[in-house]
């Protein structure tokens, strides 16, 4: 089922744009106003794409927006010239801005983004004690106003942790502002960071709010900030001493209230003893340190993380773990950790064949092996999978290689038909050589 989306616009939307959200497995409705109402029936949307030309105050409509779909993460849209805007909405409940004009691909992922940042995180699944320590010390550290420095393996779940210290503060209220150092060009960085006024470098015709300014008054989670270059470091070092900044280009202060999370996947005693990373600004930020550990090193977590990845993705197909794909999941070392598991667990509830989960659909290159079936029942399994993936040849060919033809005439979204032909690709089957020959 596709992610509903609404779309609230001033004027029609890029049929680009349109097509390629559509192309990214979204529902997207568009209505023109500023207070749509919905088709009774209509599922509520996901995620709100709000163009804040529609209002000359867009305050209100971000107020009764909260008060139709309390809860639903709002993008604004944003003219480049209006950046105070865009921290005004933040301000007022916009979990995030585009500045127009934008890309498709900008805004795709910035949609990805904030629905990542919107799953809930308060019910987190811990079994184990050393997970169980790690939230009792992170609910702690919430109540204060000191850096927390997050570590841990990439994938063991350092942002989610760190969205839930900001749901447990004060500031819940406040803005929650994520900003991956390691995504970031260095030469952007900075700018993202603490914005630029308008001239400040070749091609800055506007003014730009920086990060910093936008999470006044609640969190500012600086991910993968070993990649930070040592430059930059001083100037974050000091604004995190004075908490004020100055805009790139810019004379003017601006006094800050924020709350500042970092994560990385390195140890960063280690960057600093090494000279990679600034040894005063490692101790400014480790006031508080957290770590998540390995996925592998709290296996209670596992089992109950993979239960709660089929709830998550397949809310009501009731399906169940076989006791031997429990097994596979204890027995793997999950070196891609809890990103991993629900790759694994996604993976696993295409290929299934009825509602219970099992060892082989997981794909785990460590499976624990399974008892051979009997031979009649081995022949009857391969015939009906051999009939399911020539179904699939068979209507990729009748649509030219399209996918997205092709996975909406087989009642699949596009990334199930992806998985599938992966799954054929792992039988030795030539996706584009069998499409076109048959």
């Amino acid at each position: 089922m596709k992610t509903p989306l609404l779309m609230i616009q001033a004027s029609p939307l890029a049929t680009s744009l349109h097509q390629q959200l559509i192309a990214a497995d979204y529902d997207v409705r568009l209505v023109n106003g500023t207070a749509p109402e919905l088709d009774p029936g209509t599922p509520p949307p996901s995620l709100i794409l709000l163009d804040a030309a529609v209002s000359p105050d867009i305050v209100p409509v971000l107020r009764d927006l909260g008060l139709r779909y309390p809860g639903c993460p709002v993008i604004t849209l944003v003219d480049a010239g209006q950046s105070a805007l865009a921290g005004e909405a933040m301000h007022h409940g916009a979990m995030d801005y585009l500045l127009k004009p934008f890309t498709g691909e900008q805004l795709v992922a910035t949609v990805n983004h904030a629905l990542s940042l919107n799953q809930p995180i308060p019910d987190m699944v811990v079994a184990s004690p050393a997970s169980q320590q790690v939230l009792l010390l992170a609910k702690k550290a919430a109540q204060t106003n000191a850096s927390i420095l997050i570590g841990g393996e990439s994938g063991t779940g350092k942002e989610c942790l760190a969205r839930y210290i900001h749901d447990q503060s004060p500031r819940a209220k406040g803005p929650y502002v994520a900003v991956n150092c390691a995504a970031i060009p260095e030469t952007m960085l900075e700018s993202t960071l603490f914005g630029h006024a308008r001239g400040a470098f070749t091609g800055a015709q506007q003014s730009q709010t920086g990060k910093f300014e936008l999470a006044n008054g609640g969190t500012l989670v600086l991910d993968e900030i070993s990649e930070m270059p040592l430059a930059l470091q001083a100037k974050l070092l000091r604004v995190l001493q004075e908490r004020e900044l100055e805009k790139l280009g810019s004379n003017q202060k601006v006094k800050l209230d924020v709350r500042v999370i970092a994560a990385s996947n390195r140890d960063l005693r280690a960057e600093a003893a090494a000279g990679r990373f600034r040894e005063d600004l490692f101790y400014r930020l480790d006031v508080l340190p957290l770590s998540w550990p390995a996925l592998r090193q709290r296996q209670e977590d596992i089992l109950p993380l993979a239960r709660h990845f089929l709830a998550k993705h397949a809310p009501e197909s009731g399906f169940e773990l076989h006791p031997e794909a429990a097994r596979a999941l204890l027995a793997h070392d999950w070196p891609g950790n809890v990103r991993e598991l629900e790759n694994t667990i996604q993976r696993a509830l295409i290929l299934a064949r009825g509602l219970v989960i099992q060892s082989i659909d997981l794909m785990l290159p460590d499976t624990v092996p399974v008892p051979a079936p009997a031979p009649a029942a081995s022949s009857l399994q391969h015939s009906r999978r051999s009939a399911e993936f020539q179904h699939v040849l068979d209507t990729l060919r009748r649509f030219n290689g399209h996918r997205k033809d092709t996975a909406e005439a087989l009642g699949v979204t596009t990334r199930a038909l992806r998985y599938k032909l992966a799954a054929m690709r792992e039988q030795g089957i030539d996706i584009n050589q069998a499409a076109v020959t048959g």
